[in-house]
């Protein structure tokens, strides 16, 4: 029995991965598995440079709007989710190709992640609203307290992090730590990723350009509407946390598409960190479509005949 392949099409935000992945995906006759932790919500489009109609009209896209802002979605529901979908995929494709730049959802399919429990919305709700009134300080100090040993690991300028952490052990009673395995799981078809970067200064021009891109489309009145539920976890991103400062009044609005342009380039960096340490990517250049799908071929045929 021939083993299935997953083509997986990953880099920094900006650089290209959505129209090589339909290149890729047409070349293969195959679908697309989206792994991009914000278009897969039905409430955000521009800000999240989700698919136009007419690429999802192309190939169809799974994990697409299929959520809401107001779902507690996390990588470890994707895993599960996405597992389940390749699954009867597979039954009709002997390729797929899944892409994104979320390193989680990624690692959360490729590697699997942890089996965290579903957090208490009330617990999560209470710690935030600690959060924005006492600062980060004492939920450090709590932590410390509740969890050593992730305390003694964790980024703790992260708030996302220490807050995760304590939410986790007020609704399952476990450390945090005592969930955290790292043993990597193993899929039952084949992965072959292909990474796409370029010279800093490129994608840095591109990250701009494609700001101003979601300005003229309208970004602003896109997170306007989404505003009243800024505390959502879902709307802590790059895009609409920075107009939300500005609608707050903390900012002024060219304040706030300088610092979307800057974060979207810190968010890039940190991709680009985390997916460097993963030796089985293959690097290329966005549009050098031709050597991918050449290296690709030439996988997926060695692998047949293994």
């Amino acid at each position: 029995m021939t083993k299935k392949t997953l083509i997986v099409i990953l880099g920094p935000t900006g650089i290209g991965k959505t129209d090589l992945s339909i290149d890729i995906a047409l070349n293969f006759n195959t679908e697309i598995i989206s792994a991009d932790s914000r278009q897969i919500f039905r409430e955000l489009d521009i800000g999240t440079a989700t698919p136009d109609s007419h690429q999802l009209h192309t190939v169809k896209h799974h994990f697409v709007k299929s959520h809401s802002i107001f779902d507690n979605y996390s990588a470890a529901k994707f895993e599960k989710e996405a597992i389940e979908k390749i699954s009867i995929l597979f039954e009709q494709y002997n390729t797929l190709v899944m892409t994104g730049g979320s390193m989680l959802y990624i690692d959360a399919v490729c590697k699997g992640i942890d089996d965290i429990p579903d957090v208490d919305k009330e617990i999560r709700n209470k710690l935030i609203a600690r959060y924005e009134i006492n600062g980060i300080e004492e939920l450090r100090l709590e932590l410390k307290n509740i969890d050593p040993e992730y305390y003694a690991k964790a980024d703790l300028k992260n708030h996302k992090r220490i807050l995760h952490a304590l939410e986790i052990f007020y609704s399952s009673g476990k450390k945090y730590s005592s969930l955290l395995t790292n043993i990597k799981k193993i899929r039952d078809f084949n992965i072959i990723k292909i990474g796409l970067n370029t010279e800093r200064h490129i994608l840095h021009e591109r990250i701009n350009r494609r700001v101003d891109m979601m300005i003229d489309k309208g970004l602003t009145e896109e997170a306007k509407a989404v505003f009243p539920n800024k505390r959502l976890n879902s709307l802590n991103t790059v895009g609409y946390k920075e107009l939300f400062c500005y609608f707050d009044g903390e900012i002024t609005y060219k304040k706030a598409i300088e610092l979307i342009k800057r974060n979207s380039r810190r968010y890039a960096r940190r991709q680009i960190t985390w997916f460097r340490k993963d030796k089985d990517i293959s690097w290329f250049e966005p549009d050098d479509k031709k050597n991918i799908v050449s290296l690709l071929e030439e996988k997926i045929n060695k692998s047949h005949s293994s």
